[in-house]
């Protein structure tokens, strides 16, 4: 059986398409150079909340007043989003590293190589293995200058502080899953959690930086992991966000709380973003999870 692939339109051809769905699309000239840098179906992830709703799901018309100026609108607000949110992970990241990396050094400067220095989960199943063949495989490749040091001095062997610095955000997850429960303690503490809330806040950041960097959709997604809040009572500025944590405020609420605890990064940032959403009467600030008094119902959030 042949497989059906989706006719080509030109630029124009599609601009007069969402003009036939009822999209005002201003000026076509402005609207083709438009599509000319921003694909089309990169930008049909932001007007899908204008589409015409049925029983059946989604149609392909628009809602009455749709415009290309508002699709436009989220999409530029929402590559503004994922630059905070990446830059805001950065110092987290390296905050983690560098705790991770002294607690485990504190038992062995090559804990990292033993994993019977390591907790439960390096000695059960495959998943360690797994990660020294990567971490030593980046260690291979690496041209920073403090492995040529290391490997003209010490025969190529990192300790564990400086082996961290080649980690990325999942190696270093991993890193800590495979840490004994004191030092996992020691660095969830740092950052108010349990070693569990910590784990899973980890994995589910470890999303939200790839969708950053991968130019993902991220004001309107649902992420498919959630984090272990802590119980209510502990962190009374948490518990007053009382956001869905599957949703991007929530995500957003995550880095917050960190940065703060932490005492990293710019806590100013992403607030000063999220006052940048659009005025879109279709799509509003509530899309991202957020409630309507965001900005008054938390400390973490009236950083300015």
């Amino acid at each position: 059986m042949d497989s059906v692939v989706k006719e080509y339109k030109s630029y124009d051809e599609q601009v007069d398409l969402l003009s036939e769905r009822g999209m005002d699309v201003g000026d076509c000239e402005s609207a083709r150079a438009t599509l000319q840098r921003v694909n089309y179906y990169r930008l049909s992830g932001y007007w899908y909340p204008f589409r015409k709703q049925s029983k059946a799901g989604r149609e392909d018309d628009f809602y009455p007043g749709t415009r290309l100026s508002d699709v436009l609108a989220l999409y530029d607000f929402d590559a503004r989003l994922r630059t905070a949110a990446f830059s805001a992970l950065t110092p987290i990241e390296l905050a983690i590293r560098a705790l991770l990396g002294h607690e485990l050094g504190r038992l062995d400067p090559c804990a990292h190589l033993d994993p019977g220095k390591l907790g439960p989960n390096a000695r059960s199943g495959g998943a360690y293995s797994t990660w020294l063949e990567r971490y030593e495989f980046k260690l291979r490749q690496s041209r920073e200058d403090f492995v040529a040091h290391h490997d003209g001095k010490y025969g190529g062997i990192l300790p564990v502080w400086a082996a961290v610095e080649l980690l990325d955000w999942g190696g270093l997850t991993r890193l800590f899953g495979f840490a004994p429960r004191g030092v996992q303690n020691t660095v969830a503490d740092a950052c108010g959690l349990s070693a569990p809330q910590l784990t899973s806040w980890l994995k589910a950041l470890n999303i939200v930086r790839n969708i950053c960097a991968h130019h993902g959709r991220l004001f309107n997604r649902v992420h498919t992991l959630s984090p272990k809040p802590p119980r209510v009572g502990r962190h009374p500025d948490l518990d007053a966000v009382a956001s869905d944590w599957s949703r991007t405020f929530g995500q957003l609420t995550m880095i917050q709380f960190l940065l703060i605890r932490l005492k990293v990064g710019r806590p100013t940032f992403l607030p000063v973003v999220l006052d940048s959403f659009p005025s879109v009467q279709a799509v509003p600030l509530t899309h991202m999870g957020a409630p309507k008094d965001w900005q008054s119902r938390s400390a973490l959030w009236k950083q300015r």
